[in-house]
């Protein structure tokens, strides 16, 4: 049985509250929640837990997507991979300097469009935007 879910674009307002969406969305039956990780993202949409669960497919609408777009865009995107650089050690910080320079020279992936990447690895799952 195919389940029907609805991101709302509008609670959207950053990653944080990208995450917050996403949990409301997808973990509400759970007793613990998904911290704000594109790999805990990726993780979920394989669907062995929360509200995909049990489901062989599944259809996300995602209202008000382009405010979404637009939140996760370059500056959310920028302070993201800004926060990453300050912890050395934790992430490769060549690679994140070479993702900020290719975000301001117009060329990197958004935060938003990033996430879109997330959701087309799993074909079980039809995206809707609106």
């Amino acid at each position: 049985m195919s389940l029907n879910l609805q991101i709302n674009g509008r609670a959207i307002t950053g990653i944080d509250s990208f995450y917050a969406e996403i949990n409301r969305v997808f973990m509400a039956d759970e007793e613990w929640a998904l911290g704000p990780s594109l790999d805990a993202l990726d993780d979920l949409l394989y669907g062995g837990y929360g509200a995909l669960q049990g489901h062989a497919t599944a259809t996300v609408t995602w209202r008000d997507a382009e405010l979404s777009r637009a939140v996760l865009g370059m500056d959310a995107t920028r302070a993201w991979l800004q926060v990453k650089l300050q912890q050395p050690g934790t992430f490769n910080a060549d690679v994140i300097r070479r993702q900020l320079d290719a975000l301001e020279r117009g060329e990197g992936q958004t935060y938003f469009e990033i996430v879109m990447e997330v959701f087309a690895g799993h074909p079980r799952i039809t995206l809707r935007l609106e």
